[in-house]
C-alpha cells in the first residue's frame, strides 16, 4: 500500500518514462553549460529585436528572465543532478528570500524535477559495480526506480535470501565532476544575474563542493547509517534502516526496504499522536547534538517515513550526517539555554562563540542578529505549549532577515556547521507547522539545558 520515499529532494517516481541519460564525462558536462549560455544568450538577441521592432525598450534583465530562457537554464541543470541541486540548496540556506524570485523558482524546480536514468545506463552501471553476473545476488531487481535525486535513484530488490531491499545506485560521472560541476553552475548564476552581488557565494562554493563529495561517498554514507542503526537500535520509537555491506560499493548503497507513509501527509492523525511524532522528532536532534554530536542535517520530509499500527518512524538517507564539535555542540547548549531563560547576553556570548558575527559587525546589526535568533527560539522560549500551526513566527523570520541583509547590509554567514542545524531545526519547524502539532520545547529540551554551576536563575513568568 506504502512506498518507499527517499531524501535529498527525492521523489517517487510515478510514471513510465524512461528517463535522461546523465552525462557521465566531464567534457559533456562542460559542453552543456556553455550550450546553454549560447542558447539563453540568443534567446536575448532574438527577443531584444522583437520588442525593440515594437518600439518597447526592454531592460537586460527582462529580456534574460523570459519563460524560454527560465526553461533552457532549469531544463539544463537538472540534467546534471547533484551540483546543480547543492547549489541550488546552500543558496536557499544561505540567502533565503532575498533570492530574485525567478531564481528561486529555478531552484524548487531543480529541487522538485529529478528524471531517472534511461535503463541501458542504469544496466552498465550495475555490471560494473556488482560485475556481469550481477543478476545472481538477486530473485528480482526492478529497472524502474521508486526515487530519484540529485546524487542517484534509488530501487526495489529481492536479495537471493528473499529479503525485500532498497537499493541506492549513484549517477555515473557525478563524483568526478563535483568541482567543475559546481564552478560552472555558479558562473551561470552570476553570468546571467541571478545571484545577488552580496551573496558570499565563494564560500557557498567550498561548501557546496564538500558537501556533493560526502553525500557521493556511499561508503561514508554506510558508515554513517550504521552509526546510527547502533545508536537508536533500542529505542523503541525509530527504525533504522540496516545497511546490507555485501552489496554496498562506492557507488551503489544497499540496505533493508522499509515501509512507511510519508510524514507530511498525516494530518488526520488524532492531535496527540501528531504531538507525540514530532515531540520524538525534537528529543532525537537534541540528543544528535548534544549526546551523540553526529546530526544528520538534511530536513526534507522525505526523510521520514511513520508506521501508523507501531507508531515508530522510519529514519531515511544519512549522507548529509554531519559531525559536530565540542565547540559547536556547547556553544548551542548555551544559545538554547540562554534563549529558554530569555538571557540576551548570554546568548550574545554563544552566538560568538559559534561564530554568528563578523569582525566588523556595527552593534546595532550584532542587535538585530540576536533579536532575530531569540525570534526563532520562541517554541522554546515561551515556557509552555507552544501551537505550531497557529504562528506568524515563520513571516516575522522573514521579515527580520530581509531587514537585516537588504535594510542593514548585512551578510555574514555562519560557519557551515551552524547552517546546515539551522536548516534542520527549520525543517522541524515547518514539519510540527504542517502538521498542526502542539509541543512544549522547553520541557524536551530540560534534560540537555546547562544547570548547576551556570547560574542560570528559575523562569521568571511575564
Amino acid at each position: 500500500m506504502f512506498g518507499y520515499k527517499h531524501s535529498g529532494g527525492e521523489r517517487a517516481v510515478a510514471d513510465s518514462k524512461d528517463g535522461k541519460k546523465v552525462p557521465s564525462n566531464r567534457l559533456s558536462r562542460v559542453g552543456m553549460f556553455g550550450s546553454v549560455v549560447t542558447k539563453v544568450a540568443t534567446n536575448m538577441a532574438a527577443e531584444g529585436a522583437k520588442q525593440w521592432m515594437s518600439g518597447k525598450r526592454p531592460s537586460k534583465k527582462d529580456l534574460l528572465l523570459t519563460p524560454k530562457n527560465i526553461a533552457n537554464i532549469t531544463d539544463q541543470l537538472a540534467q546534471l543532478r547533484g551540483a546543480a541541486m547543492k547549489v541550488g540548496q546552500l543558496l536557499s540556506m544561505d540567502a533565503g528570500d532575498s533570492l530574485p524570485k525567478e531564481l528561486t523558482d529555478i531552484l524548487a524546480k531543480l529541487r522538485s524535477d529529478a528524471s531517472p536514468m534511461p535503463a541501458k545506463q542504469l544496466a552498465a552501471v550495475l555490471s560494473n559495480e556488482w560485475g556481469s553476473d550481477w543478476q545472481k545476488h538477486f530473485i528480482s531487481f526492478n529497472f524502474k526506480p521508486i526515487a530519484a535525486a540529485s546524487i542517484g535513484q534509488v530501487h526495489f530488490a529481492y536479495a537471493d535470501d528473499a529479503s525485500e531491499l532498497a537499493v541506492k545506485v549513484q549517477y555515473p560521472g557525478i563524483k568526478k565532476s563535483i568541482s567543475s560541476d559546481v564552478d560552472n553552475v555558479v558562473t551561470l548564476l552570476r553570468i546571467t544575474g541571478l545571484i545577488p552581488k552580496e551573496v558570499d557565494y565563494k564560500h557557498l562554493l567550498e561548501e557546496a563542493k564538500k558537501q556533493l563529495h560526502d553525500e557521493a561517498d556511499y561508503a561514508l554514507e554506510a558508515s554513517m547509517a550504521d552509526r546510527f542503526y547502533n545508536l537508536l537500535r533500542h529505542d523503541p520509537r525509530f527504525v533504522v534502516p540496516e545497511i546490507r555491506p555485501e552489496l554496498t560499493t562506492p557507488s551503489i548503497l544497499a540496505m533493508s526496504y522499509e515501509q512507511g507513509e510519508p510524514i507530511e501527509t498525516l494530518q488526520a492523525l488524532p492531535q496527540a499522536e501528531r504531538n507525540t511524532l514530532i515531540e520524538n522528532l525534537f528529543e532525537l536532534l537534541f540528543r544528535e547534538v548534544f549526546e551523540f554530536r553526529l546530526v544528520q542535517t538534511d530536513p526534507n520530509f522525505a526523510n521520514y517515513l511513520y508506521q501508523r499500527d507501531s507508531q515508530k518512524i522510519v529514519l531515511l538517507d544519512f549522507g548529509a550526517t554531519r559531525e559536530y564539535s565540542e565547540t559547536i555542540g556547547e556553544g548551542y547548549r548555551q544559545l538554547l539555554t540562554a534563549a529558554m531563560h530569555r538571557d540576551e547576553a548570554r546568548l550574545a556570548d554563544a552566538m560568538s562563540q559559534i561564530g554568528f558575527f563578523s569582525d566588523h559587525i556595527f552593534p546595532e546589526q550584532k542587535a538585530a542578529v540576536v533579536n532575530m535568533v531569540m525570534t526563532a527560539c520562541e517554541p522554546l522560549s515561551c515556557g509552555d505549549i507552544y501551537d505550531f500551526g497557529n504562528t506568524d513566527l515563520g513571516s516575522r523570520l522573514h521579515d527580520a532577515g530581509m531587514a537585516l541583509s537588504m535594510e542593514q547590509g548585512y551578510w555574514h554567514t555562519p560557519p557551515a556547521a551552524a547552517l546546515f542545524l539551522h536548516r534542520k531545526i527549520g525543517g522541524l519547524y515547518l514539519l510540527a507547522a504542517r502538521l498542526g502539532a502542539k509541543v512544549n520545547l522547553s520541557e524536551l529540551f530540560a534534560p540537555f539545558q546547562l544547570t548547576a554551576g551556570e547560574n542560570y536563575p528559575e523562569r521568571v513568568a511575564n
